[in-house]
């Protein structure tokens, strides 16, 4: 195993003294627990707070900041947040209209957040992500997995609820976005977790794993090597058999990395998806292409669908000022 490390033990402390610092403007760190929160709370905003084990990064702790997240709770690689992190961020980021828990549907996350609903002194509602549409159970989840459409959500969430949208407001919202959208990802590689030391799976030169999860879960099926455009046709081909996009909708097209694909990759399946789409009669409407929702350094990528409405376009265009997301402002 080859990292930039001093200790397995110490990585994600470290890892989040550095992010502090380099983003000091925007963001502090919290230790024991350690959670990431806004330095700027306004009083009287429905405060968002999420999390989920560390390795996405930039989720959840890049998104914090104006028009996104108050607080974001980082547990170990690929291990749940723990209660009293999750409601120690809680009671840092309620500032008086209660607080929108945004938890990726992961048995653990969905166990731990519960928990800390039931801790938190204030008023609390959640959404739930489920948008992968590879995988309908799992032993990590009941239900569709939690993946890179929470970023989605918890943009335009974070909008409405800068614009003072009350807590039933943005909890409506959320699971309104949620259900509107749909994911799928492909694995080129797999990635090694720093306590494991070796790869969580493996994959020959030849194969790929066709609807890997975040974590290195198993997807639909381990197949061969194909080209770009067989791989946007199977992902985008699912995704829009689940959502049923209607022609002249506006769809954004999120093309995100793994961690260990570069931008020249991504921006080529970009192309390839948006072609697909075309050839079904189907527009988009907005674009996000990066390495957002990670898997430590897993190659592959991950296509979303979002089906839009004129709201969802205002929120999504309204400004935003994160580590790892910033426009128009």
């Amino acid at each position: 195993m080859k990292k930039f490390l001093n200790t397995v033990d110490t990585v994600l402390s470290d890892s989040l003294r550095g992010f502090a610092q380099a983003h000091a403007d925007i963001v502090a760190v919290n230790f024991e627990p350690s959670f990431v929160f806004r330095k700027t709370r306004p009083k009287g905003k429905v405060a968002l707070v999420s999390g989920g084990g560390s390795g996405h990064e930039p989720l959840h702790a890049g998104f914090v900041g104006y028009g996104m997240l108050d607080a974001a709770c980082p547990g170990q690689v690929f291990t749940s947040p723990t209660p009293d992190q999750i409601n120690a961020a809680a009671e840092a980021a309620d500032t008086g209209a209660g607080v929108l828990f945004i938890v990726k549907n992961y048995s653990g996350d969905v166990m731990n957040f519960e928990m800390a609903a039931e801790l938190f002194s204030g008023q609390h509602a959640s959404v739930i992500t489920n948008d992968d549409v590879a995988v309908e159970n799992s032993t990590y989840t009941t239900g569709r997995r939690g993946v890179a459409g929470t970023l989605v959500v918890e943009k335009i969430v974070g909008a409405a609820a800068e614009a003072g949208a009350d807590l039933a407001a943005c909890q409506a919202l959320g699971e309104r976005v949620n259900q509107r959208c749909g994911s799928m990802g492909v694995a080129l590689t797999s990635c090694t977790v720093p306590a494991a030391g070796k790869p969580t799976f493996s994959l020959t030169e030849a194969e790929m794993e066709m609807g890997v999860g975040i974590h290195g879960e198993p997807g639909r099926r381990r197949v061969a090597l194909a080209n770009a455009d067989s791989i946007a046709a199977e992902l985008v081909g699912a995704i829009v058999d689940n959502l049923k996009p209607k022609a002249g909708e506006p769809l954004l097209l999120f093309v995100n990395g793994f961690g260990g694909t570069p931008s020249m990759e991504l921006y080529l399946m970009y192309d390839v998806a948006a072609r697909q789409l075309q050839k079904r009669g189907l527009d988009v409407g907005r674009s996000l292409v990066g390495n957002y929702v990670t898997s430590l350094e897993m190659a592959g990528c991950s296509i979303t669908l979002s089906r839009m409405d004129e709201e969802m376009l205002r929120l999504w265009d309204a400004p935003v000022h994160t580590a790892a997301l910033r426009w128009g402002r």
